[in-house]
């Protein structure tokens, strides 16, 4: 029996469909799992991003807490977390946030830092006040790179928060986890195109953010 029909077997069982262990149920989870890392990273990320770029200070700590949270295992960091924690959600939580961080950190500050200095000058000779400047000029102009590093987040969250699974929690990862133990190849690839499906779709939602929220002038650029 051939991936796809695996996949064809597990999306056309109406089982699938149904009750808490049902695909809706977990893709709500899954999204939510991701919906909370990515905005707990970007709480994180991106004033620390704009703060830094804008400055430009702090660039070289950056690079160096960014390729350190890029080292950790999230897995391994998942595990802690939960002999140190407990069960429950916060220990997922960590290891999704750790991931997301660099990408829009590095990505946030890079993008302000790369900024044309020339109306950053011309914005300080008119006046207008620091704050101003960062985020009716720099950010403006920086706003395709740091969605990039936010979609980069986002995909990775995705990919990742399946290890939600091994803790007992929902989420796509459930299909995996639980198939793997119980030799149902089918549930496994089924909630392996799921995540899949669920990052293409992540990438989706962010191009059209970008296509409604950049400036055509920036994004001809």
């Amino acid at each position: 029996m051939n991936v796809l029909n695996f996949v064809q077997a597990f999306f056309g069982d109406s089982a699938h469909w149904h009750g808490y262990d049902g695909i809706p149920s977990r893709f709500v989870e899954h999204v939510r799992y991701t919906l909370l890392a990515l905005a707990v990273a970007a709480g994180i990320g991106l004033p620390v991003g704009l703060l830094t770029g804008h400055t430009g200070r702090g660039g070289n700590a950056i690079a160096v807490v960014a390729n350190a949270a890029r080292a950790l295992p999230s897995f391994g960091l998942l595990v802690l977390s939960v002999l140190l924690i407990g069960f429950g959600l916060l220990p997922v939580m960590i290891p999704l946030v750790v991931l997301a961080v660099p990408p829009i950190l590095v990505t946030t500050y890079e993008a302000v830092r790369t900024v044309d200095p020339a109306p950053v000058d011309a914005a300080r000779g008119m006046g207008m006040g620091e704050s101003r400047i960062l985020f009716r000029v720099e950010v403006p102009v920086a706003l395709p790179l740091i969605l990039s590093g936010l979609r980069s987040a986002a995909v990775q969250i995705v990919s990742t928060a399946t290890i939600a699974a091994y803790v007992s929690l929902g989420g796509l990862g459930r299909y995996v986890i639980d198939g793997l133990y119980q030799r149902d190849y089918e549930k496994v690839v089924g909630g392996a195109t799921l995540v899949a499906v669920l990052a293409l779709i992540t990438l989706a939602l962010f191009w059209a953010v970008a296509r409604f929220a950049v400036s055509p002038g920036v994004r001809h650029r």
